[in-house]
């Protein structure tokens, strides 16, 4: 895995796939439109929407549909977000109700507008969830606050079951895939949730596929297995549009499997990794080892 020409060919067959749809599919997406929701499943044209729509499953996205970053891989919208709705906690809730959801994923639009990064948000979604759905299991994947101690003590204070903040990609390549984030920051948002609450995992993700080398995968991998962090996705990054960034390597499957030994092997307790894995992916199954 080193950097090179930016591919420009089609996907490999292991990228292909049959969409599946659906009369349940149908019904999700029907769902999340009435209750005036969003999904990071669609926002970002997630490639495992149709097969989590069929399977009853979502992530959903808080905060609106506009992000105040523009990160070059993510096929969410940038701009000036509109105001907080506070009433969008008890229509998530209704929603995974609605779905019969026991494992709910709450990711959210990065809001660095919000003096608390929409912190408060995440954590009156979580009383919600846990109001109408009794004994649910909640996952959030969140921003990274600028780094603010007390935005993430908020969220935790709320008690997520898992904390979930993604690395992305390796050092060298933030400035090109995230301008707006740091990795050293990120790095300390993942050491704080153990030494808040040691009793809440944290979860982290890379994508490959973006020019990172092999010395520069097992650092970050190392990097982020230091915080305390146990939990840990590696997925392709696959270019959304044009303007994004584009793919420089198509990895193997058996790279990914590759990378998942070396992960296990350097200390993670869970570890998914694929062409398709996403952060959200599977989460419950990856949470509860079921």
């Amino acid at each position: 895995m080193t950097p090179s020409t930016p591919v420009r060919t089609g996907k490999p067959a292991w990228l292909r796939r049959k969409l599946p749809s659906g009369p349940e599919y149908e019904r999700i997406r029907s769902m999340i439109g009435k209750g005036q929701l969003h999904t990071v499943c669609q926002e970002a044209n997630c490639p495992n929407q149709f097969e989590c729509f069929s399977a009853r499953t979502a992530t959903f996205l808080i905060l609106g549909a506009t992000c105040t970053r523009n990160c070059r891989f993510c096929n969410i919208e940038d701009g000036r977000p509109g105001p907080v709705d506070a009433d969008e906690p008890r229509r998530v809730a209704e929603a995974a109700a609605k779905m019969d959801l026991r494992y709910v994923v709450v990711t959210s639009v990065t809001r660095d507008d919000l003096e608390d990064g929409g912190a408060g948000h995440f954590a009156a979604t979580i009383g919600a969830l846990r109001e109408k759905i009794p004994g649910v299991q909640v996952e959030v994947l969140i921003p990274d606050f600028q780094g603010d101690r007390s935005s993430l003590a908020a969220v935790l204070a709320a008690r997520p079951d898992v904390l979930n903040h993604n690395m992305e990609t390796v050092r060298r390549l933030y400035p090109d895939v995230r301008p707006q984030a740091d990795y050293d920051r990120s790095l300390a948002l993942l050491s704080r949730v153990k030494r808040i609450d040691p009793s809440i995992p944290a979860k982290s993700g890379i994508m490959l596929g973006l020019g990172e080398t092999e010395e520069e995968v097992r650092q970050t991998v190392a990097d982020v297995y230091r915080t305390g962090c146990r939990m840990l996705t590696i997925g392709q990054y696959l270019q959304p549009t044009p303007q994004h960034l584009p793919v420089v390597d198509f990895i193997p499957p058996e790279e990914f499997e590759r990378w998942r030994r070396f992960a296990v092997d350097t200390g993670f307790e869970k570890v998914a990794s694929g062409p398709f894995v996403r952060s959200s992916y599977h989460a419950g199954e990856m949470f509860t080892g079921s």
